[in-house]
């Protein structure tokens, strides 16, 4: 299921030749979508997983970071990361900053539910008792990971719901990820050539959101969040 800001065809059209059909930039977290903060699914939430990911610079940390502010019953799992922070992130409530010697730790003592090496650069991973915690509280919880994590948490707990997180066009992605400034030339070219794997994994989730406006797909995703969980997966 793809929940369409864009057509699903036109996206994958775009996608493999990458032609932009004329699609404005992703605004910010500022945007108004006319919904209350309320308004999305805002019936119960069931105490299940979800799991977001998608490619590099697509907007997951952005769409993230508008439902923990937007949202704060939805508890958001906090990564741990060997990579040196970028400017404005804090420890503790972007990523968790830690060392090589420390992560490895972690995989030795089994604390991560899912890690992996991203863009053949730093680890990431998650730590898997605050999450276990969460749920045996009853919070939704969400998880913003990469491919490799997401496929590692299937392994591991597949009632979890997989949501990809898709650009509107390949120019559009290559767009977000110039514009941020965080990565030199050369990493920019790795991390292109993984979100050509990465987009390729796309039927591989349960829905599609397409990020054109960061607040219309937290909004989306947020009522997914919510709502009963899909046929054969409670």
């Amino acid at each position: 299921m793809t929940i369409d800001l864009l057509s699903t065809d036109q996206m994958s059209s775009e996608l493999e030749t990458g032609v932009n059909a004329g699609n404005g930039p992703a605004q910010g977290a500022g945007h108004e979508s006319g919904l209350t903060d309320s308004g999305p699914g805002s019936g119960p939430a069931e105490a299940r997983l979800t799991v977001l990911a998608g490619p590099t610079a697509v907007g997951k940390g952005t769409v993230a970071a508008d439902i923990r502010e937007r949202f704060p019953e939805i508890w958001i799992s906090v990564s741990a990361t060997t990579r040196k922070p970028r400017p404005g992130e804090v420890h503790g409530v972007h990523y968790l900053f830690v060392s090589d010697e420390e992560f490895s730790r972690m995989i030795t003592d089994d604390e991560l539910l899912e890690w992996a090496k991203v863009h053949n650069a730093a680890r990431y991973g998650t730590p898997r008792q605050p999450v276990l915690d969460k749920l045996a509280e009853g919070r939704p919880a969400l998880l913003e990971i990469d491919l490799q994590g997401a496929r590692q948490v299937r392994e591991t707990m597949p009632e979890a719901q997989f949501v990809f997180l898709a650009p509107p066009s390949w120019d559009e992605l290559v767009r977000r990820l110039v514009f941020r400034g965080t990565e030199t030339a050369e990493e920019r070219e790795s991390r292109l050539e993984s979100a050509t794997v990465e987009l390729a994994a796309e039927k591989e989730f349960d829905v599609t959101i397409v990020n054109a406006s960061v607040r219309e797909a937290a909004d989306q995703l947020v009522k997914l969040i919510r709502s009963p969980p899909i046929s054969g997966k409670s």
